[in-house]
């Protein structure tokens, strides 16, 4: 007898023992395509009427009627994700869809002379990864980008070798002078000497070019002393709203180091703007990166209208071998009404809502907070706090505009007080309208989020999504920004966890490569460079990890019905890896390498 599982009439696994499968299948899917039944419908029973036990009369084996599967993975390490059924020995994908899921024998029935048989011996098959949160063109651009990043991402460990590097990048390049010269991922929390490089030290590089870095973090700038001319940013330049011109000890002249909202006065040439092939290149390249890592839905968290047009474009020329969600900055109520929010991807491509920015970040140390820094930046006050990047009032509005029109936001809260706000901003729009809608908010990286706020979470139905990798990262700096007790609690994945909050985690990318089983075993393991560990009380087992990067994060996306488990009538996103995560010590989680990837079940990377 074998045992499979179909698709239930709300699209959930059944078991072939308990229901009738061909009417459910059909009833389910002509109830979805108003009355018609697609030809995949029909695969999937005629596949129910041969496996199911007791239904006769259904003809000959599918193989044999030409319904055989294009993909079948067999063996002991599958794990699907699907609490219903977390572990079985076989799975078969036909087209775009996993059609059965179940023990070997009956998946087995399935062959056909063109079927890919995969043998998964000691490797294991798991949901495709989902990215919760990045940006993925940065991904593909750092590929080409002068690279200050310290250990273990770069090798850039002290501010006379981040000088030197950038004088052979000038030369290497052949960059002319009067050209810009740009450069990211240097970490004043990683230099020996713990602080930003200023215009002192850019200028030992070149006073030909202007030159302009970008933190780690992306939340900072540090420019020379000719990117400032070029920008006529002077002693005069008064602090943008919601930004930070960092001035000399005792005076206003601008030392070069500029806060958020205080990079966007830069104003030098760029060069020429990539052509049309020149970006779709780009786009393609960063797509990959993320595949070979086991990712099939990838964020573009926070791009412009424009930039969703030429998105688009790309994929209608050619469709993406990922799915690409964006979610657009808006700056006013008149943009978030003009929005067109598209629930369903085309060619790989969408507009999955909106990103919102409240604050800064915890490790370039502008995270907005309610009790002050131990350790703040620079000339900092006693009573520092940080601050916020978006006027209150504009952020309630537009929180409430996009709940009430069913549009998804991401709202980035890296401090307690940013926190406070979104939450404000979710509980009062809730409270002015008569049905709580389905609404899933998102407090992106949530770094320093209070036990109360996660209460406020799990009532108000809003979706914490953990940068995690700070564990790591950027653990030790915390710990000294914060204290003991706030920087231990960093992501406190365990207070959500107990609380009953859907939450999720990412890297950030290209904050942090888009290396998801390194996302998971830091949320495991909370080490950080120096060996401690953060808050071991905050620590997620692995099954909780690994559900955070697929279901959890497919909940965020309101994609839970297609993606995120290995289930019968999901899109067939599949990664396998070359140990089961599961039965891995911990310690190894980061080392496990991703072996081939399948998206819409074609396989689009192989090691």
């Amino acid at each position: 007898m074998h045992r499979i599982i179909a698709i239930g009439p709300d699209l959930s696994p059944k078991s072939s023992e308990s229901w009738d499968h061909g009417a459910s299948v059909v009833a389910w899917e002509e109830n979805r395509q108003g009355g018609r039944m697609t030809s995949q419908t029909q695969l999937v029973v005629a596949l129910v009427c041969v496996l199911s036990v007791g239904l006769a009369g259904c003809g000959a084996p599918p193989a044999e009627r030409g319904l055989s599967a294009d993909l079948i993975f067999v063996g002991s390490n599958i794990v699907t994700m699907d609490p219903d059924q977390p572990t079985v020995d076989g799975v078969a994908v036909r087209g775009e869809t996993i059609i059965a899921v179940g023990e070997i024998d009956g998946v087995m029935a399935l062959e056909g002379p063109s079927t890919r048989v995969v043998e998964l011996a000691e490797n294991a098959l798991l949901p495709g990864f989902i990215d919760a949160h990045g940006h993925f063109m940065g991904v593909g651009r750092g590929l080409d980008t002068l690279s200050l990043h310290s250990p273990p991402v770069g090798d850039v460990t002290t501010i006379d070798e981040l000088v030197a590097k950038i004088r052979t990048w000038i030369n290497e390049q052949e960059i002319p002078p009067g050209e810009a010269v740009m450069g990211r991922g240097y970490d004043d929390s990683l230099l020996a000497e713990r602080r930003h490089p200023t215009t002192a030290d850019l200028d030992r590089a070149s006073t030909d070019h202007p030159i302009i870095l970008t933190h780690v973090s992306g939340h900072l700038s540090a420019v020379n002393t000719a990117a400032l001319a070029a920008s006529d940013i002077t002693a005069d330049t008064i602090d943008p709203p919601g930004g930070h011109i960092r001035r000399l000890a005792g005076s206003r002249e601008p030392n070069g180091v500029l806060e958020e909202t205080a990079s966007r006065l830069i104003r030098v040439d760029r060069g020429a703007p990539p052509t049309a092939e020149e970006t779709d290149t780009l786009i393609r390249r960063s797509i990959d990166v993320y595949l070979s890592y086991g990712t099939t839905t990838i964020q573009d968290g926070g791009t412009g209208g424009r930039f969703v047009e030429t998105l688009h474009a790309a994929a209608d020329r050619e469709p993406f071998k990922a799915d690409v969600a964006a979610y657009i900055r808006t700056g006013s109520l008149e943009e978030i009404e003009a929005l067109e929010y598209e629930p369903d991807y085309r060619n790989g491509a969408r507009v999955a809502g909106v990103k919102l920015m409240l604050d800064g970040s915890p490790q370039g140390r502008t995270a907005w907070v309610t009790v002050p820094y131990e350790e703040g930046p620079p000339g900092a006050s006693a009573d520092y706090v940080a601050y916020g990047t978006m006027e209150p009032a504009d952020y309630k509005a537009q929180a409430e505009a996009l709940i009430r029109g069913g549009v998804p936001f991401l709202a980035h809260a890296n401090g307690d007080a940013a926190m406070d706000l979104m939450l404000d901003g979710v509980d009062e729009a809730l409270d002015s309208m008569d049905e709580v809608p389905d609404h899933r908010s998102v407090i992106i990286h949530a770094q320093l989020m209070r036990a109360d706020q996660l209460d406020r979470a799990a009532a108000l139905n809003v979706v914490p999504s953990f940068f995690s990798a700070h564990a790591f990262f950027w653990g030790d700096w915390h710990r000294r920004s914060f204290g003991e007790e706030r920087g231990n609690n960093i992501s406190p994945i365990r207070w959500a966890i107990d609380r009953g909050v859907d939450f999720t985690v990412h890297n950030d990318a290209p904050i942090v490569p888009p290396h998801i089983m390194r996302l998971v075993s830091i949320t495991v393991n909370r080490a950080t460079r120096s060996g401690h560990v953060l808050g071991p009380h905050q620590r997620a087992t692995v099954e909780e990890a690994l559900h955070a990067v697929t279901l959890g994060a497919a909940y965020q996306y309101f994609e839970d019905d297609r993606k995120g488990s290995i289930t019968v009538g999901k899109q067939a996103d599949l990664v396998v890896l070359e140990a089961n995560p599961l039965t891995t010590d911990p310690a190894d989680l980061e080392h496990i390498e991703v072996v081939e990837t399948f998206s819409r079940g074609l396989s689009v990377y192989r090691r």
